[in-house]
């Protein structure tokens, strides 16, 4: 069984083929950092244009790659949402077309599934087990009960971690993007030199907030008479340890929220491009040991955006029957666990 995915949520074209015994036979990813690195961020009408450009490109290297033609597929999958609709819209009307002429069925692929389900491309992982999903537009918390079943345990009440090392990047003249190079600058930094808030710590439930650590960093600098470039490594480390210390707080309340729950769960995943972060993945490591829970982080080139899992989430879905007309609307929102109460600032409104 052979499912291609197209992903176009954000500012990556990917596309890849993936088969039911968990083999990637390609999955290529051209990434649009260069396009965006001059407005500090992501331009959605950029962003459409360059997902217009090369879609079909990127669609037909991962074929060549895979070494097969449509005809050898299963099914062909899309993200249909959420995601920045212009780019969205490209890559689920690609996926429609190439199901229509060559007579395949078609499978709506919602962006954050395809995180969600990541972990159970690269080995087994049963269900149900616990997901932190951190990106640049979510931060969430939820109990993966099966494929299309989730239950929202928390989410940001304002910012998403992703987007908050990109605006403190920003304020330190770092640069977009923000994640790696507040790594990069962070190891030669002093974690403990600025004492940074742990926004919502010591609260119940596993709500995260992250507006206020950012106003700190912001605060900080301004006390500064000049930023050095000791300053800055600093900051970065200091900002780097709140960031993982209160994952990892949040992610406690999480666990035992979910323990409660699903007493059978023993897996603490871990998905979206922040997951690559070595000292956030350092913290939940020993968080997840200290609570008995075996920590799955899938590797790097997995935890940001690209086709791969996409393919996975379809194929997954499409194996129980999951699939979708050509009518599919395309959704700028797309909340995994639909009866969750609206979270504006987190990417997943209804």
């Amino acid at each position: 069984m052979l499912v291609l995915g197209i992903e176009t949520s954000c500012d990556e074209t990917a596309a890849a083929v993936v088969s039911d015994d968990r083999r990637i036979l390609a999955n290529v990813v051209l990434s649009q950092i260069a396009a965006h690195q001059p407005y500090g961020g992501i331009v959605p009408e950029v962003a459409a244009r360059a997902h217009l450009d090369a879609t079909d490109v990127i669609v037909g290297q991962a074929m060549a790659e895979a070494g097969i033609g449509f005809g050898d597929l299963s099914a062909v999958a899309a993200t249909a949402g959420p995601g920045l609709i212009g780019g969205v819209l490209v890559g689920a009307m690609t996926g429609k077309a190439i199901a229509l002429a060559s007579h395949l069925p078609f499978v709506a692929v919602n962006h954050l599934e395809g995180h969600a389900l990541t972990a159970r491309l690269i080995g087994e992982v049963p269900f149900p087990y616990l997901l932190l999903l951190i990106s640049g537009g979510h931060c969430q918390l939820l109990a993966v009960e099966g494929v299309g079943r989730y239950r929202r345990l928390g989410t940001t009440i304002d910012d998403a971690l992703g987007e908050a090392f990109d605006k403190t990047a920003k304020l330190l003249g770092l640069g977009y993007p923000g994640g790696p190079k507040i790594e990069a600058k962070a190891g030669a930094g002093d974690p403990k030199r600025f004492d940074l808030p742990r926004p919502m710590r010591g609260r119940p439930g596993c709500d995260f907030s992250f507006s206020g650590l950012k106003t700190s960093v912001r605060r900080t600098l301004e006390t500064l008479n000049e930023v050095s470039e000791t300053d800055i490594a600093d900051m970065a480390a200091s900002f780097q340890l709140a960031a993982a210390e209160t994952l990892a707080e949040r992610s406690r309340n999480a666990i035992s929220m979910f323990k409660e729950s699903h007493p059978t769960g023993r897996h603490l995943v871990v998905a979206g491009g922040v997951a690559a972060n070595r000292c956030i993945g350092g913290a939940l490591a020993e968080l997840a040991t200290a609570e008995g829970m075996t920590l799955v982080v899938p590797p790097a080139n997995l935890c940001t955006d690209n086709g791969a899992m996409i393919a996975w989430a379809g194929l997954e879905r499409f194996r129980l029957g999951m699939t979708d007309g050509l009518d599919f609307k395309a959704r700028p929102r797309w909340p995994l666990d639909p009866d969750a109460p609206p979270a504006a600032f987190a990417g997943v409104k209804a």
